[in-house]
């Protein structure tokens, strides 16, 4: 057998630069390189390998190192890039061990949840335990065994350690296969002791072998498509809600064409939102406790919901209160059984598009009455109403963060990105955004992770270089992850940031009032010189500290000039932020779904006691489905 000798470190960069995947004959690189931040843990082994194949690469693929400057800023990075790429492509990360490692913790569930593939390499303690305890070990005296990585087994749908070479040769294809696989997918964690990653080992020549991932579409089976079809003729009120599956599967174009045919309205999760244009006839909007109000109605009154490719989250459900009929029934169109088979539904295991496909086909002439097709289309009407009221409120002297999304939906182009994670935002724009391509509507909702947008949108505009990506980022959210603006700077990445400033939480400054907690902790403000609160701003100036990380900074207080700005930051070849001020207190699209934040029942606070009685009263909508 023919070998080639190589280090640990050196072997997985090999590895991993000749790893593909392939769906309805596109074949492209999987793993397109590694961002990461160097320790002793990792600097004199992955760090040795990335300097090799940068200067004297002895292999023909090329793979990128890219330098990050938080951990969990980097990774995600890659679950942008692997999210925006529908989860054909992805990053690796690596960071040096202990509070490095730690770090990337979050990322990993970031990804597992949001079902995005992610590739980690957290450094380890050395194997062979002779400096032990080595520095930045976490000791367990009963396993000395156990580090800091063991933190990850519960985020990820993958983790090992490898602690011989040999081992590398069974951890890596099983973390490909993990990620490749779209019900499986996630991240995938291999933790790489620093003194393992430095060993020599003769590889065998076949294990770098290209290898090529095929992204299999399952095709639905014939019983399960007659019960789901079944179903769907005798509906009176059908209603579809898309999740994130049908844009993963490149399924957009079958779901507009079924709509059409059967005249079934389609409703969107934050992941689904953009899998059919907003202005299709039978497009309804955001389904869910931020939901739209068209979406909404017809939600409580139809007899049957389709789910193609979603997880039912709480915010999809309205905590479980949104499907009021009382004979409702459930068909789920998914890849994974353990999401199919929520609701009580009857499960239709396969590829969203395929599933369309067949459906289509299958229901051939069938179409929803006209008496609900006019309900359908009143709801639609009603709702354009209120959004543009909402996007158009001319309000003084604060604006409302809705007249920012309003216009920025007016003025992105359609192969353009808005980015999107945490706080009061994801609700409104779930609510309103008119997202007219599967691509332009990229919100993290799973894992809701502030911090998230400044990251991701240089993973977006890694994998859409030609769009403008633009991150609606808060003052908030700032201020917990600013460290990757220096990153963005450094690759020259055309990206924009919407820097929304209002002094304080404003989803959970307005949760917290709903909910009789007086908006308590939510406010950005001085302490008081007697120790207590003060109504007093405290003097943080973002639009400076942008600057001195080297981004250009654009500062507005009107949307007429909001609009001029944003004009000329797409002119502009530099990352531009366009900061301005707006009322922490909304207002906010009018509500139409629920969510479940429990109230206490004792308190002597009458605000706390009014919520509760409200809370008492909205839970009784509250059902299970079995």
């Amino acid at each position: 057998m023919s070998t080639i000798r190589l280090s640990v470190a050196q072997a997985v960069i090999r590895y991993l630069a000749h790893q593909y995947t392939e769906r309805d004959g596109v074949e492209q690189r999987f793993i397109a390189g590694m961002f990461g931040i160097f320790g002793h843990g990792n600097v004199a082994g992955l760090g040795q390998a990335l300097l090799q194949n940068e200067v004297a690469p002895d292999f023909d693929e090329p793979f990128d190192y890219w330098m990050g400057r938080n951990e969990q800023g980097m990774v995600h990075v890659a679950a942008a890039y692997a999210k925006q790429s529908e989860r054909l492509r992805t990053l690796a990360v690596t960071s040096s061990i202990g509070p490095g490692a730690l770090n990337m913790v979050t990322g990993a569930a970031l990804a597992t949840t949001n079902r995005v593939p992610v590739l980690l390499f957290p450094s380890d303690i050395f194997a062979n335990r002779a400096p032990d305890p080595v520095l930045q070990q976490v000791e367990d005296p009963t396993n000395p065994d156990v580090s800091a990585n063991d933190a990850f087994r519960p985020v990820s749908r993958f983790w090992d350690r490898v602690n011989r070479p040999e081992q590398l040769m069974v951890s890596l294809p099983r973390a490909m296969r993990v990620l490749t696989d779209p019900v499986e997918t996630g991240a995938a964690v291999v933790c790489l002791p620093e003194d393992v990653q430095a060993e020599v080992y003769d590889w065998p020549v076949e294990f770098f072998a290209k290898k090529v991932w095929h992204i299999d579409r399952r095709v639905p089976d014939r019983a399960a498509l007659a019960r789901a079809v079944e179903a769907i003729r005798a509906a009176k009120k059908p209603l579809v809600i898309a999740g994130g599956g049908v844009k993963y599967s490149g399924a957009s174009e079958e779901l507009r064409a079924f709509a059409t045919a059967t005249g079934i309205p389609v409703a969107d999760t934050q992941a689904g939102k953009g899998a059919i244009n907003w202005d299709h006839e039978r497009a309804v909007g955001g389904v869910g406790a931020t939901g739209a109000g068209s979406a909404n109605a017809l939600a409580d009154e139809a007899d049957l919901i389709i789910g193609i490719g979603t997880r039912y989250s709480d915010f999809t459900t309205g905590s479980q209160t949104q499907f009021k009929n009382p004979d409702v029934r459930f068909v789920n169109i998914n890849v994974g059984s353990f999401d199919a088979a929520k609701q009580g539904a009857e499960m239709l295991l396969a590829d969203a598009r395929e599933a369309l496909v067949a459906l289509t086909e299958a229901l051939d002439g069938h179409r929803v009455d006209d008496d609900y097709s006019a309900r359908i289309a009143d709801e639609r009407a009603a709702w354009a109403r209120a959004t543009d009221e909402c996007y158009h409120r001319d309000q003084t002297p604060l604006p409302a963060q809705t007249e920012v999304f309003g216009a920025l939906n007016e003025m992105m182009g359609d192969e353009d990105v808005v980015i999107n994670a945490a706080g009061s935002m994801p609700g409104d724009l779930q609510c309103l955004w008119r997202a007219r391509t599967p691509g332009q509507y990229h919100l993290e909702y799973a894992f809701s992770t502030m911090g998230y947008e400044i990251p991701a949108a240089l993973g977006v505009k890694m994998a859409s270089p030609d769009s403008e990506v633009v991150a609606i980022v808060g003052d908030g959210t700032y201020q917990m992850l600013p460290m990757e603006l220096a990153t963005i700077v450094q690759e020259r990445a055309k990206v924009i940031f919407v820097l929304l400033q209002n002094y304080g939480f404003a989803s959970i400054g307005g949760l917290s009032e709903s909910r009789g907690s007086q908006r308590f902790g939510t406010k950005y403000r001085m302490r008081a010189e007697d120790g207590g609160r003060s109504d007093d701003l405290i003097p943080v100036d973002i639009a400076a500290n942008a600057r001195s990380w080297g981004i250009d900074v654009i500062e507005v207080s009107t949307m007429a000039e909001f609009r001029e700005a944003y004009a000329a930051a797409v002119a502009s070849d530099t990352a531009t932020m366009i900061h301005i001020e707006t009322d922490l207190y909304g207002p906010n699209p009018p509500a139409t779904g629920w969510w479940d934040v429990p109230v206490t029942s004792v308190s002597t606070l009458e605000s706390t006691q009014q919520a509760y009685r409200e809370y008492a009263e909205a839970i009784k909508a509250q059902r299970r489905f079995f």
